[in-house]
């Protein structure tokens, strides 16, 4: 094997790209996440904040970050289109609470500059699990999480209980908490805390689809009523009109799909976004506790009908463009109709036409023969009347002339039949 393959080690590495954290309870955890922003703009933004600490910089091309800034954790990640930045420290057990946060330890004017457009803000509070968290839900969940909309399951055989209320707060954050089994290894709750995070973060962005769904719809009320109308007049219209109605009917067609080559993106990545969010409830194998709505009953009430709105307009781009096409369809075939008709009688007027030009022709060339016969046999009268006043023969020159017509008069006929057949394998013959 002399030839490697390029990308051999980082697709091989890729499986190990972004590991899940190491995490002991009690930390306190917050994730914010941006959009919009460009890439080399943000590993710039971190890299400030390396250079100010004089910890190693990230390569030009790196996606995944983690390292230690002094007492806080950071996990940098760049993904399609956004990036995450996440943060926790340990907390003392007295002080296990929201009362203040690790991003209170960051520069705020770090913080603040962050590029691009802040979407994705949350707390977590990992804490613990006494024997009294089994029977009841934990007091930081009372004080923290509203009751109205409070939501919670226990997660991977009970192994961890989660909490949240999925509203945010004055700071712009939501909060989660997560009541883990003190026996739970580091790795394991690691992968627990990443799970819930990354749920908030994909359902924040399968979201993104949903401001833009209302306005194609909106759009798509109104492109609907000119197609109805426009397929109305279709029926009733006059052929001078057709021209105008085929232009409306681009133009409108034009008008769909660019809204659809708009929007598709944003609806695939929303469905995408919501599989995503499925995934990571399904891995939490969720078990309801504290007699509240699980997060997976959570998501089907409130984010699915988001995402069959999505899809709906869509499918209703899709449905509308199809019959612009066949309301497009049916007037070409009208047009083509109308067209073949008038040619069918442009047809038969060149080929009445054609019939009166062949008779005409026929009436000249009888008249030709005509012509010519007769000054054919003027000249036979001449010579005959010069051939017999010099001597050369004795017969009249009027008999030598009545002798000479129907002769003149065969080869006359007989010359011009020739010409219209070369004429004929002439005209054939041509491409």
């Amino acid at each position: 094997m002399n030839t490697v393959h390029p990308l051999r080690d980082a697709l091989h590495h890729e499986v190990h790209a972004r590991p899940y954290e190491r995490l002991a309870a009690p930390l306190i955890l917050s994730r914010v996440g941006l959009v919009e922003a460009d890439g080399r703009q943000t590993r710039e933004h971190l890299r400030a904040l390396l250079r100010e600490r004089h910890l190693p910089l990230p390569a030009e091309d790196a996606n995944h970050l983690s390292l230690d800034l002094g007492g806080i954790k950071l996990r940098w990640e760049q993904h399609t289109e956004f990036y995450t930045c996440t943060f926790w420290q340990p907390l003392p057990s007295g002080a296990a609470d929201f009362s203040r946060t690790d991003l209170a330890d960051l520069p705020p004017a770090w913080l603040a500059g962050l590029p691009g457009k802040w979407l994705i803000g949350l707390h977590v509070l990992v804490l613990p699990r006494d024997d009294a968290d089994d029977n009841e839900l934990p007091l930081i969940v009372r004080r923290y999480l509203a009751e109205d909309s409070r939501v919670g399951c226990a997660a991977i055989d009970d192994a961890a209980r989660i909490y949240t209320d999925f509203r945010l707060r004055e700071d712009g954050f939501g909060r989660f908490v997560i009541v883990a089994d003190p026996t739970m290894s580091p790795r394991r709750l690691g992968r627990i805390v990443q799970r819930v995070v990354e749920i908030e973060t994909y359902r924040m962005m399968a979201l993104l689809g949903m401001p833009v769904a209302r306005q194609v719809n909106a759009a798509l009320a109104g492109a609907e009523n000119n197609l109805a109308a426009l397929a109305a007049r279709i029926g009733s219209a006059d052929a001078e009109e057709e021209p105008e109605l085929l232009h409306q009917l681009t133009e409108l067609a034009a008008n769909v799909e660019g809204l659809y080559a708009r929007t598709h993106a944003r609806f695939s990545a929303s469905g995408a976004y919501f599989e995503l969010v499925q995934r990571r409830i399904d891995e939490l194998r969720e078990v309801r506790t504290a007699n509240l709505q699980t997060l997976r009953e959570f998501m089907d009430r409130r984010l699915l009908p988001a995402l069959q709105t999505c899809a709906w307009a869509a499918r209703r781009q899709q449905a509308l463009s199809e019959r612009i096409s066949r309301v497009s369809n049916l007037l070409r075939t009208r047009v083509e109709i109308e067209t073949q008709q008038s040619s069918a009688g442009l047809l038969e007027a060149m080929n009445r036409r054609q019939t009166a030009q062949f008779l005409l022709q026929s009436a000249v060339e009888g008249l030709s023969v005509a012509a010519v016969t007769y000054y054919g046999s003027g000249l036979v009268g001449y010579l005959a009347k010069g051939a017999k006043a010099a001597g050369l023969f004795a017969i009249a020159p009027d008999i030598a002339v009545a002798a000479s017509i129907p002769l003149i008069a065969a080869l006359v006929w007989f010359g011009v039949r020739r010409l219209h057949q070369r004429v004929q394998t002439v005209t054939a013959a041509a491409p």
